[in-house]
């Protein structure tokens, strides 16, 4: 059970953050337009995409709340593909030779996928962001933001899910929300949370989660950048209760060229985010 957790534990916080970062090209015209200020925060992730180097350290907490050991990454998307991650340590140890020549494949896999992208012609805002669980997924319905709250900072928009045809995933057990900064008119925030308990493949019933991810201004001359990831989720599988914490932080950024643009060329931006 505790392998199979491993997959649940990060799976509404992986799924959600990769909405942040698919959602990053300029999305295509729609009927109803998307707001303009939610559009505008986006085109401004997308411009700044790849641009920061940073620490990333990660922790999982089981269900009795004991951590495991930390692991700490360092990223540099100036650097050759292969390079691009560098492990200073995994799970509180150091890193093993195997696991140096796995973050050096994860780059290497990274660099394959841009460049493929390159070559086919894909530009940022070819393709809308999509929402995933575990095999399943279904549309970010930009179009159909609606304001949840506003104050004279802020506002914070209600982003609906929307199944196609041959999804089945249960939209309707989500709450997407996305606040944005009026003065900066960038994200600040994006929350997602499980409204009410739900069955995957029969065996896994999740019973609850949540999710923050975190935007810091970390130069006021540019958009702020993600910082931090954080939630918690609780399920059972065959009827034994499973649940644990993730929380992922960035820090240490410097402003660096991407690789991919080494040869003065701008190419269409990763739909997912690495973890």
């Amino acid at each position: 059970m505790r392998r199979t957790f491993s997959s649940f534990s990060n799976i509404l916080l992986l799924s959600f953050a990769v909405w942040v970062r698919a959602a990053e090209p300029v999305p295509p015209p729609a009927d109803p337009p998307v707001p303009p200020l939610l559009l505008e925060a986006l085109n401004k992730l997308s411009q700044d995409f790849d641009r920061w180097a940073y620490i990333e350290t990660t922790v999982n907490t089981d269900t009795k709340g004991k951590p495991k050991g930390e692991t700490v990454v360092r990223f540099d998307p100036s650097k050759p593909y292969a390079e691009q991650y560098t492990p200073l340590k995994i799970n509180g140890e150091p890193p093993s030779e195997k696991q140096l020549r796995d973050y050096r494949k994860r780059g290497e896999k990274r660099g394959e996928r841009l460049e493929r992208e390159e070559a086919e012609g894909k530009a940022p805002g070819s393709t809308v962001g999509r929402f995933r669980l575990g095999s399943d997924n279904a549309a970010i319905d930009l179009a159909h933001a609606v304001i949840e709250s506003e104050t004279e900072a802020a506002v914070t928009y209600n982003v609906p899910l929307r199944n196609d045809p041959k999804s089945t995933l249960p939209v309707e057990k989500f709450e997407l929300l996305a606040r944005l900064s009026k003065e900066r008119r960038a994200l600040e925030n994006v929350a997602l949370r499980v409204r009410d308990s739900f069955r995957m493949k029969l065996v896994v019933k999740v019973k609850g989660g949540s999710a923050n991810i975190d935007f810091s201004v970390v130069d006021p001359k540019f958009v702020p950048v993600m910082s931090s990831v954080s939630g918690a989720g609780t399920a059972s599988v065959m009827f034994i209760p499973v649940g644990g914490r993730f929380d992922l932080k960035r820090t240490d950024f410097q402003r660096v060229k991407p690789y991919s643009e080494r040869f003065g060329v701008k190419i269409g931006p990763m739909k997912a985010l690495d973890f």
